[in-house]
């Protein structure tokens, strides 16, 4: 039996793929969901100025899949977010070097 999504799971999830619509803000939740790291760090890793990584993770916060802690100065960013951990899983199954490879339309 399928169960139908509501209105509000709806709207849920389209936030969600919002938020994952960047390569560059999959490429920080892929970092973000195996543990925390400081704003300097993940942007020399992403490979981002921090202030387009501040972008990035500002979206990232307002579909409230990333996390802060901060220790003195610095500011820890992490992701323990289900959804984002399922939806990384499904994205490197369908993606992955052994599966097909899907065409993309010119």
């Amino acid at each position: 039996m399928s169960r139908r999504l509501d209105e509000q799971s709806i709207n849920s999830a389209v936030t969600l793929l919002s938020a994952l619509e960047n390569s560059k803000r999959l490429t920080i939740l892929r970092i973000l969901v195996e543990g925390e790291m400081p704003v300097g760090q993940l942007a020399e890793k992403v490979g981002l100025s921090q202030s387009a990584l501040s972008q990035h993770l500002s979206k990232l916060r307002n579909a409230n899949v990333v996390q802060t802690r901060r220790d003195a100065q610095t500011i820890y960013y992490f992701s323990r977010s289900e959804p984002v951990r399922q939806i990384l899983a499904a994205l490197e199954e369908i993606f992955s070097e052994e599966a097909p490879r899907l065409s993309v339309p010119a």
